[in-house]
């Protein structure tokens, strides 16, 4: 009796608030809306590659709910936008995303718009385009004496896009297949991808180029990249050099630093600043055991799972991989992990990496001279520091395989980062040879000085280098590793190693060198 009791009087007072409700009434816009931004800027897209969505909250400030008329875009249908207002996609399929009536909002209340685009450089209709144009629209509030507006603006560039083929029926994607393990078998992967025609083997800096899966290089052609190419990659994305194949990487010193015109960029496809410094968003350069001759000059390789990838060849006349004036930044992985492998190094930078900058792995040959070597990775924990050194793997079994290290020279470099120690050596064979000589170096740990691979006065191995000088890095949280004039690498470096210009162009000290890539400037306050 007290619930029915209960549920009857909470009943009137339902009926007596509603009795005493007036019903929403919306009266039209009077052109008083307000909005967050005045344009909206989709960043740079591609061209046919969607955009993200970007979003415009609309207010109505007053005490009124009104209705606004009309939302549609200034070219109509023929829009290369498209919008949801509010989780709403418009009154039918032709007007979808383009047009929307009587859209309520509610007094002292908000709205959100979202806003992308896809839009194809050579639609006939857009007219003859260069490599890049400005598109843009504007989104119409009402119509008339209260019509308002906001702008709309997107960079779309033209690309040359390299994808595998798909089979329309059953919709596989395409697969490499090469000898992956170097018996003179071919292997089935599961790596999507294509190898690249003739045509496709030099890369300009005429269009960006976009890759979609594996861009293989094959047995016995060379991939070319011409100084200032630009070469973005899609998800689980990459190049592989195979059998007898080289990867040729040509870029050029860049007087402008703020642009790097001449240099080469390997990068991600999404071109949105937040994107910009975002690890781990393609897959690698993967230079396959029997790849040859392969050389980089003036590259940037950034926001890679790992940046280079370089597999045997230890003992070929030539060195698998010569790298110089190029920076490797913000991969989730190795900055450049070489197995058993050969690798000359000279003005290279690497930094924040989620396990090493460096690592050589089951013995090889490296020489790395006026390099800085570098890791302040803050994303998370990693497991090794900035310069890995060893000459085993270990199998699925627990076995161990051991492999000679007949070299590891680092001269004038900086070997550095924001954990402790910085490099380590590890060694289960016979043969690990390494040197390091007018290096600065992070090494502080009281168990492992003074013993065994660690003992620095052995001069065998250690040769003139600074311990634990703090480095000046201008700010290598930003992957910005100039050095200032209070870095303890200043002068420290030996004229043995040393000739020609840092990263920079600078010309380096003739009598006093500075370790890593770079000679010491004067930061600006």
């Amino acid at each position: 009796m007290k619930r029915l009791l209960s549920f009857l009087l909470c009943f009137g007072i339902l009926l007596f608030w509603s009795s005493c409700r007036d019903d929403f009434e919306f009266s039209p816009s009077k052109g008083q809306l307000e909005f967050a931004k005045d344009t909206i800027y989709l960043d740079t897209v591609f061209s046919t590659i969607g955009s993200s969505t970007y979003n415009l909250k609309v207010y109505n400030r007053s005490d009124d709910d009104i209705v606004i008329p009309t939302i549609q875009f200034e070219n109509g249908l023929n829009s290369r936008y498209r919008m949801n207002v509010d989780g709403a996609t418009g009154l039918s399929e032709e007007q979808e995303g383009k047009f929307f009536e009587n859209v309520e909002l509610l007094a002292n209340d908000s709205l959100f718009i979202f806003i992308e685009t896809t839009i194809d450089i050579s639609s006939p209709e857009l007219g003859a385009l260069e490599n890049q144009f400005l598109y843009t629209d504007r989104i119409l509030f009402d119509s008339g004496s209260n019509q308002q507006d906001i702008d709309v603006v997107t960079l779309v560039k033209d690309a040359v896009f390299i994808y595998p083929n798909k089979d329309d029926v059953t919709n596989i994607v395409e697969t490499l297949t090469f000898d992956v393990d170097g018996d003179g078998i071919q292997d089935d992967t599961n790596l999507q991808g294509r190898f690249l025609t003739d045509e496709e083997l030099t890369f300009t800096n005429e269009k960006p180029y976009v890759i979609y899966g594996y861009a293989g290089v094959g047995a016995g052609k060379t991939l070319t990249m011409d100084a200032g190419a630009r070469v973005h990659f899609h998800a689980e994305s990459g190049i592989i050099v195979t059998n007898n194949g080289s990867l040729n990487i040509n870029g050029d010193y860049s007087p402008d630093q703020e642009t790097l015109a001449n240099e080469v960029i390997l990068e991600g496809d999404r071109l949105e600043p937040l994107y910009s410094d975002i690890p781990g968003q393609w897959g690698t350069i993967w230079l396959f055991d029997g790849s040859i001759n392969n050389t980089i000059n003036y590259a940037t390789i950034k926001n890679a799972t790992v940046g280079i990838i370089a597999d045997g060849n230890q003992y070929a006349t030539n060195d698998k991989l010569t790298i110089t004036n190029s920076q490797i930044y913000n991969v989730s992985s190795f900055g450049i992990r070489g197995t058993a492998t050969s690798i000359t190094a000279k003005n290279v930078v690497i930094n924040n990496c989620g396990q090493s900058a460096f690592a050589g792995t089951y013995g090889g040959k490296y020489n790395f001279t006026h390099c800085t070597i570098a890791n302040y990775w803050n994303n998370s924990f990693r497991q090794f520091p900035a310069l890995l050194l060893n000459d085993f793997i270990i199998d699925e079994d627990n076995t161990v395989f051991t492999n000679d290290l007949t070299e590891a020279n680092f001269e004038n470099c900086i070997i550095y980062g924001n954990d402790n120690p910085e490099f380590l050596l590890e060694n289960e064979g016979d043969a690990f040879n390494y040197k390091f000589t007018n290096c600065l170096l992070r090494f502080e740990n009281n168990n492992l000085e003074g013993t065994g691979n660690y003992d620095f006065d052995d001069t065998n191995f250690y040769v003139d280098n600074v311990f634990n000088d703090n480095p000046d890095f201008e700010n290598p949280l930003e992957n910005m590793m100039r050095i200032g004039e209070a870095s303890g690498a200043n002068g420290k470096a030996s004229t043995q190693f040393s000739s020609g210009n840092d990263l920079l162009g600078n010309l380096r000290d003739s009598v006093n060198p500075d370790c890593g890539a770079y000679e010491t400037v004067m930061f600006d306050d």
